[in-house]
């Protein structure tokens, strides 16, 4: 009768742990870069989810059928769509950010940082206090997007664009041919306004958030060597390589799942 009430007891005790552990896992809020949507994210999405995940893919203001005016959209408004995401959580996320969406979530954790389990830079701009995405690219000579012409602003100033016989080269160029149709396919006209304004950050806020960094040795858009200075002026938790080119979320999510889940833990 011991043994069998034991054996009973540790039965219960291991499910008990085991919907304890599922409850713990953190949930993951994904945030696109510059020139895409959330849409982006699917195949990441959905190999997270697969694996126990609840995740979250914010869509920026100012995409799809998101109507606000041009004028209004600024980076403050980006942190605030993330702010209220992360805010509807019961516990501090895993914050992950592409391209410049690391500004994003750069901006969030100084606003948020004890929401904020861990940030997760993907091929990102990981900025200093003061920089903006626009600063930093222009220090950017190995990307494609700094040969001339490839980075069109409009007249009015108020969005930019890349040049279309550019985008698979910037983004694609480790896709193959139908991976390249679909980056190229997908990529939008971007809002100008957040993208040249600078983040203000702070040792006490966004300096004690956990920070990992996803590297993509083949990126073009985000050179490998623009990578490296960013890590140099602001040294990350981890850094984690993998060989795939600016839209590895689609050229390599296995890589990208395995990396978000590792920051995760």
């Amino acid at each position: 009768m011991k043994i069998l009430f034991a054996t009973m007891m540790s039965a219960l005790m291991f499910a008990v742990t085991g919907t304890a552990s599922a409850q713990t896992k953190p949930t993951i809020v994904l945030v696109h870069g510059a020139f895409q949507t959330e849409q982006g994210w699917g195949f990441v999405k959905g190999r997270l989810e697969a694996h126990g995940y609840s995740v979250v893919a914010i869509r920026l203001p100012g995409r799809g059928d998101d109507a606000t005016p041009i004028d209004q959209i600024t980076l403050d408004l980006y942190r605030a769509k993330v702010s209220e995401a992360i805010n509807a959580q019961t516990a501090p996320v895993v914050l992950v950010g592409h391209s410049f969406g690391g500004i994003v979530i750069s901006a969030v954790a100084e606003a948020e940082p004890d929401k904020i389990k861990s940030l997760v830079y993907l091929s990102a701009y990981l900025p200093k206090s003061g920089q903006s995405l626009d600063s930093l690219a222009h220090t950017d000579a190995d990307s494609v997007l700094a040969k001339p012409g490839n980075f069109i602003v409009s007249d009015d100033h108020k969005y930019a664009s890349v040049k279309d016989e550019a985008k698979a080269d910037a983004f694609a160029n480790d896709a193959d041919a139908e991976g390249r149709k679909l980056i190229v396919a997908s990529m939008i006209k971007e809002p100008l306004a957040p993208l040249a304004t600078p983040v203000t950050l702070t040792d006490e806020k966004f300096g004690k958030v956990k920070k990992f960094y996803i590297s993509t040795t083949e990126d073009q858009a985000v050179s490998p060597s623009l990578q490296a200075r960013m890590l140099e002026a602001t040294p990350v938790d981890k850094v984690i390589k993998i060989k795939a080119g600016h839209a590895s979320f689609v050229t390599d999510p296995d890589e990208v799942t395995a990396a978000i889940i590792e920051a995760a833990k």
